[in-house]
């Protein structure tokens, strides 16, 4: 082959193969994303702290753990950061909210990824002996509403360097959580300007937790903790959770709670002073009263999946969105193809690709 043949065909060959790699390449950065290394990954800690609020004679422990997620790099600078508290649902805990939901990899990787810049994450600790604080004042079970409001925002901004103002503070849940998540929204707005609810539980009592349905016959012939409590009693031990929390009742074993429904002569009748109180607890029927509070959040959002096996919890979170629209309170609402658990934490889930971006836009970083 002749030198100038020779010449072209390599520059031909060349061109091919890097034309080819170039390809490659292109497809490579395409179909995959960053992973956190050593480098760049957060810190997990674990804190405690002995309640005033939780004060309590009838066996609450006052000593919460808190899980707290620090952004990497985050005791290599003096930088102060945003903060989101993620409220756990029923029967969960701040330990078991970190098994299922990897915040420490989902947050790693989401700051990588650049879907929120570094922030803080707080997970409280809510389990209480009937499996949930429902994130209320109880004169029963002590002051949860101000635990997580006043007690642990105070603590974190003492003990971090957070962006220690509303506007940098965000409160998310699942559940319970996204319940608690609303409620705390509406009563303490001074604190927190951001609120995003998955999922909410028991905003209003309908469907499998309301009148129309059996359940109060079924707690009716319950008597004991331990039959509660026998792995078939979920939305059973709810409500007795929930009224532990709402109209708890000192004079009345077992459980020391006031129903708004109860069976007499095999006719289901309401409390009518209790449902009251109900009412004053459940963010559906809150809302007129809270108007001005939940008109001064920064923003709102709530979410549920279509297939929900827990039923009042699409039909609850449309009403409440409904009610909110007629008072021209502005929210976001959306409902998507999914279950209560399945599309929460995957890469494909509502955390990683609507909370998370939903945050970076909402709150202050600086």
């Amino acid at each position: 082959m002749k030198p100038i043949k020779r010449l072209l065909f390599c520059i031909l060959i060349v061109g091919v193969s890097s034309f080819t790699n170039c390809s490659k390449n292109v497809n490579r950065e395409i179909n995959s994303k960053k992973t956190a290394s050593s480098v760049n990954k957060g810190e997990i800690q674990v804190h405690k702290i002995n309640s005033n609020y939780l004060a309590n004679s009838n066996g609450e422990n006052p000593i919460r753990n808190v899980t707290i997620y620090l952004p990497p790099n985050y005791y290599k600078n003096e930088q102060r950061y945003p903060v989101i508290y993620f409220l756990h649902g029923f029967t969960s805990s701040d330990a078991g909210e970190m098994e299922v939901g990897k915040w420490d990899n989902l947050l790693d990787q989401a700051i990588l990824n650049e879907k929120i810049k570094p922030i803080i994450l707080v997970l409280p600790n809510q389990h209480t002996q009937y499996q949930g604080s429902w994130y209320t004042n109880s004169d029963l079970t002590g002051l949860w509403a101000d635990f997580t409001s006043k007690e642990l925002v105070n603590y974190i901004d003492d003990n971090f360097r957070t962006l220690a103002k509303r506007e940098s503070r965000g409160l998310a849940g699942h559940s319970m959580g996204g319940f608690g998540a609303i409620k705390l929204g509406m009563l303490y707005p001074e604190v927190f300007s951001s609120i995003y609810a998955l999922s909410p539980a028991f905003l209003g009592l309908k469907k499998e937790i309301g009148p129309e349905s059996d359940i109060y016959s079924r707690i009716n012939k319950i008597s004991t903790k331990k039959e509660l409590f026998n792995g078939y009693n979920f939305l059973e031990s709810g409500i007795i959770s929930a009224a532990r929390a709402f109209s708890p009742n000192l004079k009345k074993p077992p459980f020391y709670v006031d129903l708004p429904f109860q069976y007499k002569n095999d006719s289901l009748v309401t409390n009518k002073d209790i449902m009251t109180i109900w009412e004053d607890n459940l963010p559906l029927y809150m809302v007129e009263d809270y108007v001005q509070n939940l008109r001064s959040l920064k923003a709102l959002k709530i979410d549920w999946g279509r297939e929900d096996g827990l039923n009042h919890i699409p039909l609850t979170s449309k009403m409440f969105s409904k009610k909110l629209d007629s008072l021209k309170i502005q929210h976001f609402a959306e409902e998507y193809a999914g279950g209560h658990n399945d599309k929460i934490y995957s890469d494909d889930g509502r955390v990683v690709n609507e909370l998370i971006p939903f945050f970076k836009m909402y709150l202050e970083f600086e």
